[in-house]
Order: structure tokens, then sequence, then C-alpha cells
């Protein structure tokens, strides 16, 4: 909102609040690391109206209370419930001049301008207080109802007249509903939807930055209609309610192209719905972006060029493995090579890349289509995982026969995986001839930088971080990386960061998501280790003895760096 001194001179000049009250606010308001205008406004040192006055005059926009105004549905509707709460912010007016926008935050310009894109018209932008807006939101509650009962009314209608699913499903408020929650989900940049069947309700979840967090609760009356409804979206079958379906469907629209991956599954109380989100518009990022740190991504440069052998990226379901090999696949993808893969599923098309998709049922599978893969004269590979033994020891043969093969394995981190190839029943010292470097990560959640602040460690985070961590170690190495300064640095004095929350992260404290990595390359001395069949503790204890960087490493010299927090590194690096 107003900065700090601004708001003071403002308050002090119309003599709208104690001289020595305002100083004693200020301290505490920056103690706390909290706005002046916040600090007022949570502790009704100000009168809310005035102080919003104030603020309506500093913008130089009008104040507007909503509580009196009846707002058109169709004008109500332009924005999403669950953003108009999040974000405080809804649309109240529409005429030739524009959208009329109240809102409690004027610099919210995420917001503002993702919608001002999406309807292409002027915004005419009010401030309005708190109050003000949940006055507004129960309007929402009004007309969901109303239009909950039509829809219920409407089933029952066609069912007394023998109609079908697919004319429930070509129901306008049906339609919004589902819109609506395509559309928050892409603003919201989540990577999955869940639409549940309970007893009594439908429950929506969005996973954003790999947590499940509620959006949404539909009554029990929508649960057909809203499935009828995405069925039709992705072209599945209406009537089956028996077996587990999968299809897709895309959005586009000038400012975003999603596709949605559909997964359907009967369950106890109906059937429940997953969507993946797939952002077809956004671009593939660097190595750089991905977060590795100097040294790892140095590595990683010097072994994509290798012209053969297997580069492996391990962890567990979630942790951007794909993401991964589809950035280094970006970089070798070049006109003098032929690049092929194999994937379960095709998640982002890549031009000049032969994309071949596995299907079981007619017995195409990671072995079959890696097989074919090689009578089409690749230099490059990507098998999508290792899983058996058929499918690795092909890996291997085509690795030792001139190609560079990239693959993932489900294993926790580095030193684990060539025991995961072994059991498979791969022989040790094909996976040491081959192996050229083994990739480990995990994604964590990154620091909102908009409500960011620091903070030191109390005595009972620390005792926990004792119980995971041998803090004298990472103390050691952190002072070897120049993050901290020499030995009188001690936990309790460095300087940690989290977010407090506020409207840009959805008040989570995190916005985005950044990898934390382990790469070992594969040298002479681990590659004979790997040969004799050596356990994942010695392969550790030598690889962090060659000086590799730990996924733990990596996560504190991220959190020193402002860049996630402590709990995060416990969450990823623990589970």
């Amino acid at each position: 909102m107003i900065e700090d001194q601004k708001l003071k001179n403002l308050l002090l000049k119309d003599n709208l609040i104690d001289e020595e009250v305002l100083k004693i606010a200020l301290k505490e308001s920056q103690k706390k690391q909290i706005s002046l205008f916040y600090y007022l406004l949570d502790k009704n040192l100000v009168d809310t109206e005035v102080l919003f006055s104030q603020a309506a005059a500093f913008f130089k926009i009008p104040l507007i209370n909503l509580k009196n105004e009846s707002i058109r549905k169709d004008v109500l509707f332009l924005i999403p419930e669950p953003i108009a709460q999040t974000h405080e912010i809804v649309a109240f007016n529409q005429n030739e001049k524009g959208i009329s926008i109240a809102t409690t935050d004027p610099t919210d310009l995420q917001t503002i301008e993702f919608l001002r894109k999406k309807y292409d018209k002027n915004l005419i932008i009010h401030l309005t207080t708190p109050q003000s807006i949940r006055n507004a939101l129960k309007q929402y509650h009004q007309s969901l109802e109303a239009e909950f009962e039509d829809i219920s009314k409407s089933e029952i209608d066609l069912k007394e007249k023998g109609k079908d699913l697919e004319e429930l499903a070509k129901d306008l408020p049906l339609i919004r509903i589902v819109d609506t929650l395509l559309e928050y989900a892409i603003f919201e940049e989540a990577s999955d939807i869940h639409i549940e069947p309970t007893e009594k309700h439908v429950i929506v979840r969005y996973r954003i930055d790999g947590l499940l967090k509620d959006v949404m609760t539909l009554p029990k009356t929508v649960q057909s209609g809203v499935v009828a409804r995405i069925k039709v979206l992705s072209n599945l079958k209406l009537d089956e309610h028996r077996l587990p379906q999968d299809g897709r469907f895309k959005i586009s629209s000038p400012q975003y192209k999603v596709a949605f991956r559909v997964s359907v599954l009967p369950v106890f109380n109906g059937e429940k719905i997953v969507l993946r989100l797939l952002n077809e518009s956004t671009k593939i990022l660097s190595l750089e972006d991905l977060g590795f740190q100097k040294v790892a991504l140095e590595i990683l440069k010097t072994n994509i060029k290798k012209p053969h052998g297997i580069i492996l990226v391990t962890g567990p379901t979630g942790s951007g493995k794909t993401t991964t090999l589809y950035t280094i696949m970006n970089i070798l993808n070049k006109p003098e090579v032929n690049i092929t893969t194999v994937e379960d599923p095709i998640e982002y098309r890549m031009p000049k890349i032969n994309q071949s998709q596995i299907n079981p049922k007619i017995d195409y599978t990671f072995a079959t289509g890696l097989r074919a893969i090689l009578r089409q004269d690749p230099n490059i590979i990507m098998v999508g995982e290792i899983r058996d033994k058929e499918t690795a020891e092909i890996a291997i043969n085509a690795a030792m026969t001139g190609h560079l093969v990239l693959s993932t394995v489900h294993t926790n981190d580095v030193a684990t995986t060539p025991q995961r190839l072994f059991n498979m029943g791969v022989q040790p010292f094909l996976v040491a001839s081959t192996t050229i470097l083994i990739l480990a990560q995990r994604l964590i959640r990154k620091v909102c930088k908009n409500c960011m602040i620091s903070y030191n460690l109390d005595k009972e985070i620390i005792d926990e971080l004792n119980r995971h961590f041998n803090l004298k170690v990472l103390q050691q190495f952190l002072i070897s990386e120049g993050l901290i300064s020499s030995q009188k640095d001690t936990f309790e004095s460095i300087l940690f960061y989290k977010g407090k929350g506020c409207k840009q992260c959805g008040q989570r404290g995190y916005k985005g998501r950044i990898g934390i990595y382990e790469v070992l390359e594969i040298s002479p001395v681990i590659a004979e280790l790997i040969a004799s069949h050596a356990s994942s503790e010695e392969i550790q204890k030598q690889a962090v003895a060659d000086k590799m960087l730990t996924l733990t490493q990596d996560g504190f010299m991220k959190c020193i760096k402002g860049i996630t927090t402590i709990e995060e590194v416990l969450r990823v690096t623990q589970e």
C-alpha cells in the first residue's frame, strides 16, 4: 500500500493521529516487518474509512462502499469467486467506458493486469475496504445458491423427459462453474485440480507449488453435471461410471495455452476427477533457472556434451525430473543431431524432437519403443523411465554402441541409484562402464519476494535441526562456501528468511518452486566402487570425499540466500 513515510506525513498533516502514538506504531510495525498502513488497520489506531480515504486520495482513485450496491450477476462473475476472495477484488459495474473494479489493494498489479488482458477492456479501478469486499462476496453465495438450485431442477427435468447427461453438460451455469475451476487454477499456477465426491459435498482442491489446498466446496447436486461437463470436454464416455477413463483437452487464449490431462476414477461416492495442467505457453527454462549451483552446473554441462553414455535423473514422483530432462534436450537440440524419445505420457511437445508415446494396452512398452528407436538412427535417446531389466539392458546396450541416453529412475538419492539397477538384474560392471552422471533432485517452494522477512532460529528449531542434520559439518561447509563469515556465525545468529503471507502469494508465504540437486560425476574411483557392487553408503562416502554437493547442502545454501526456508528443506529431504 502507501510507503510508511508518505503515510506518516499524510496522517500528521490532517491531524488524524497523535504524533507520539504514530511514532510508537511506526517502530512496532518495523519490528514486526509489516507496513505501517496494515499495522494501523490491524490495531484500529485510525478509523478504517479515514485510512482508506487517505489511500484513495494518495492513489488518485475513487473510494467506494459496496455495502448497498446490488451487482448484476453477469458483472459479478467476470471475476471468479476464488480470485475475488483471495485477492479482495470485485467487478461491480460495466458500461461503454469499461469494467469498474473495486479492490483493497491497488498495488496488486499482477491481478489487475491479468483481468485487463483477459477482458481486453479498460478497467476503472476503485479503492474499497475489506468489510466492503466481504459484503460483495455475500452476493456470490446468493447467486451461486440460486444457480445450484436451477442445476438441480434442470437435472430432475431432464430425467423426467428421458434426456441424457449430455444435455446437462450443456447447461450454462454448469459450464460457468467448470470454466471458473479451470481458469482459477491457471491463474493460481496450479499443477493439478482434484474434484473429489464425498457423501454430502464435492470438494475441489488445487495442487499449488507441490501441496494440495482446498479451494471450493460444491453441493452434491452439481456432481453429475460437473463430471459430465469434463467428460464432454475430454471426449470420454458419459455413460461409463464403473471403469477408469483417461482423456485430454486444451484451452487457449491470447494469454495462455494450457493442455489438461484428465483421469476419471470410480470411487465410493461417485467419480473422482484429477486434471493435470500442462502450460504449453511456458518457455523451456535454462539449467540456471532450474536452480543448479555453479560447480554442479559445470559438471552437468560438461557431461551432456559427451557423445555416448547414460545420464540418469532420480528422485520421487513430482520432483521435476521430466522438466530437467526436457531442459537438457532443449540444449542438445541442434540440426546436426537426431533426438528421439519414448515417453509415458508426452508432457510437452518439443519442436524437431521425435517424441513417441508408449501404450501398454497394445504391448508398446518402454522396452519395445527403445528397440524401435535404435533402428531410427538416433544420436540422443530419452527414455521416460527405466523400471525393468529389459529396458535397462537395452539402454545400456545403446550407450555402449555410441548413443547418449537420458532417463529417470525412482530412487531417493544418487548413491542408491546403482543399487536400484542391480536389483533389476543388471550386472554391476555394465552400470559402471556406461553411466557417466547421476543427478538426484527435489523441488522446494520459493519464499515470496513480496512479503519476505528475515528472522533468527529459536532454540526449539535448532534442536529439531540437530536431530536431522549434523549442524557442525554444515557450518564448516557454509564457511568454506563463503556464505557465513566465521565460527562466530552460529545457527542462532545466522539470518534466515520466510514469507509472512500476502495477496501476491495467496497468503501462503511461498511463490513458485526451484530445485535442489546432488550431481555425481562417475569418476574412475566411483566406477570401480559400482563395478565391485559397493553399498550405497560407500558410494555416498566417496562422493562426499570428492566434494559432491549434497541435497541438504544445496538446500541450506538456498536458505541463507533467501530463496527458500528451513521448513522446506526439512520437508523435502526428510520425506
